[in-house]
């Protein structure tokens, strides 16, 4: 079985697809969207998005840089930075950065915490192993794509998504529990690490700083606010707003929980405190609470969508770790090189918004 560069990941909605293809070693990476023909975006809020999942300046980031440059190819009409979707719209990404040959020593001994073991035995010989090959991270950047047209098309609309991170390793940071949602200065974070509060992300730049001295990596905790969306979006059972937001969050390969609301905590309350009793407020149903994270029965109840999500820490780490050589079936060490998140959390924050509006987006 092979899984070529043409090999593409789909994600069929009710009313738009996304289909992903490329690696992170090909010749480019790239998005097909279909059903938005006659939309207009700006491509400038495509390329902040991909700016924002870009790898940064700081420490504790990888050093391999990509311009991230997207190339419409089809289904697209440009007039200055306004862009047309005419039929489905296909835009790329050139990898201009990538060391194949620091993935030579790791070949057929799967990294712990990659899918390497999974994909050799899936696909044999025909599993590119260089950086993950299509399940690496790199993989998001077409899904930023999707997501950014997706997201100026909601705001449009009135609808606003904003993520950030409200824990990195045990440093736990605010989080939309402990604010009102509907009045935070969400745009005034600074994107490139943004928290609630700057002295919770202090204290998590250095949690990742001392990671990335002693060669390892740490997790986080995304946190993802949807405000403007009206009461009556999804379907019940297997086209809920969890559901779908789910099944997308976890094409990104971090991901490993998604909790709603107050999440795994309601599991320890009582109804009486767990319930989010109905009220009128200027002249519309709302609740008082917002433990359920603005859905009821898989459908939007006008309350602000809250959601958050686990990030692991990045499996590319600098110690030597177990594995076993596939060809000799031998156990063996493995030192990973190359080039490496020490934390791949602050990055993630941009994938989580695209995936949140490519959601939405079908659903409304």
């Amino acid at each position: 079985m092979q899984c070529s560069d043409n090999q593409k990941s789909i994600f069929k909605g009710n009313k738009i697809s996304v289909e992903v293809f490329g690696a992170s070693h090909a010749e480019k990476i790239g998005v097909k969207l279909s059903g938005l023909d006659g939309k207009t975006f700006d491509k400038k809020s495509v390329d902040q998005l991909l700016k924002r999942r870009a790898p940064n300046t700081s420490a504790y980031s990888t050093t391999r840089k990509e311009p991230d440059t997207v190339v419409y190819e089809s289904g697209a009409t440009l007039d200055g930075d306004q862009i047309q979707i005419n039929g489905d719209l296909t835009a790329t990404i050139y990898n201009t950065n990538q060391r194949s040959t620091d993935y030579s020593k790791t070949y057929k001994k799967p990294r712990p915490g990659h899918a390497d073991f999974v994909g050799y035995t899936k696909y044999g010989d025909g599993f590119d192993y260089r950086g993950g090959g299509k399940f690496s991270g790199r993989m998001t950047a077409p899904i930023c794509i999707a997501g950014a047209i997706c997201k100026e098309l909601l705001k449009k609309s009135g609808i606003k998504i904003n993520a950030y991170l409200s824990q990195i390793g045990t440093i736990k940071g605010r989080g939309y529990n402990d604010i009102d949602v509907t009045t935070f200065d969400f745009e005034g974070m600074d994107k490139s690490f943004p928290t609630i509060d700057g002295e919770d992300a202090k204290a998590m730049l250095s949690v990742i700083e001392n990671a990335r001295q002693r060669g390892d990596s740490v997790g986080g905790v995304i946190d993802c606010v949807i405000t403007g969306v009206e009461a009556g979006v999804g379907e019940f059972m297997f086209d809920s707003i969890e559901g779908q937001i789910s099944r997308l969050a976890f094409s990104i390969p971090a991901v490993k929980g998604v909790e709603f609301g107050t999440g795994f905590y309601l599991s320890s309350l009582s109804g009486s405190s767990a319930n989010d009793s109905f009220i009128i407020s200027g002249g519309k149903v709302k609740t008082k609470t917002n433990h359920n994270g603005g859905i009821n029965g898989g459908i939007s109840n006008g309350m602000p969508i809250t959601f958050r999500v686990a990030i692991k820490p990045t499996p590319s780490i600098a110690i030597e770790q177990d594995t076993v050589d596939l060809q000799s079936m031998q156990p063996c060490k493995i030192q990973i090189t190359g080039r490496h998140d020490a934390c791949i959390a602050p990055r993630a924050v941009a994938c989580i918004e695209a995936i949140a509006a490519i959601a939405l987006y079908d659903m409304i």
